[in-house]
C-alpha cells in the first residue's frame, strides 16, 4: 500500500517553501498537516488563503465550527490542534468538550451555532428546519450562515485530507469523547 509521507522543506517547491517559513515564524514550526497539503504545488497557498479570508464569525465562532465539524468527522489530528486553538481564544477544556458534542450551554447565541454544524455535519448539508430556525432565532443572519458554510468546508479538507493520510499527529492529542455519532440532546 503506498503511504503518503510529510513532506521535507527540501522536497516542496520554492512556492510552498516560503509559505513554510511564513508559518514557521507564525507558528514556531510547520504542522504536519499543512506540509502534508504542500504535496500540491498549489493547495497550500489556497487552503491559507482559505482559512485566513475574512469572515463574519469571530475567532471563538470559528473554533466553535472547526471543533464541532473535526468531531463529527472524527478526524484525531484537526481535534488535537483545534483543542489547543480552543484554549488560546478562550475556551475551557470543559467547555471545548461540549463544543465537540455540539452544545455550548455557557453561551445562548455559541449553543445556537455548535447545533447547527454539528446537525450540517451529521446531515451532510441538509440541516434541520428547527436547528437553523434556532440559529436565527439566537442573532445569526444569513451571512453569518454562508461564512459557517465557509469554515465547515475548509474544516471538512483538513479532516478527510487527515483521515486519507493518517499523518503523525504534532499536537496533543484530544481527550476522546464516549460517543459522538448521535446528534446532541435538545
Amino acid at each position: 500500500m503506498t503511504t503518503v509521507n510529510v513532506p521535507t522543506y527540501d522536497s516542496v517547491s520554492p512556492a510552498n517553501q516560503a509559505l513554510f517559513d511564513n508559518l514557521k515564524q507564525g507558528l514556531g514550526f510547520v504542522p504536519n498537516l499543512y506540509a502534508t497539503i504542500a504535496h500540491s504545488d498549489n493547495a497550500l497557498a489556497t487552503y491559507l488563503a482559505l482559512q485566513n479570508a475574512k469572515s463574519s464569525l469571530s475567532v471563538k465562532a470559528r473554533e466553535v465550527v472547526n471543533l464541532a465539524v473535526s468531531e463529527v468527522n472524527q478526524c484525531a489530528y484537526c481535534l488535537a490542534a483545534h483543542s489547543v486553538i480552543g484554549k488560546m481564544v478562550g475556551f475551557t477544556e470543559d467547555q471545548i468538550l461540549q463544543i465537540r458534542a455540539g452544545v455550548a450551554p455557557f453561551d445562548a447565541r455559541l449553543d445556537a451555532l455548535a447545533r447547527l454544524v454539528r446537525n450540517v455535519a451529521l446531515q451532510r448539508g441538509h440541516a434541520d428546519d428547527a436547528v437553523l430556525q434556532a440559529f436565527f432565532e439566537a442573532g445569526w443572519n444569513a451571512g453569518n450562515l454562508v461564512d459557517v458554510m465557509v469554515v465547515i468546508g475548509d474544516k471538512t479538507v483538513s479532516n478527510y485530507l487527515h483521515s486519507t493520510t493518517k499523518i503523525p499527529v504534532d499536537f496533543p492529542a484530544a481527550v476522546a469523547l464516549a460517543d459522538t455519532r448521535e446528534p446532541a440532546i435538545a
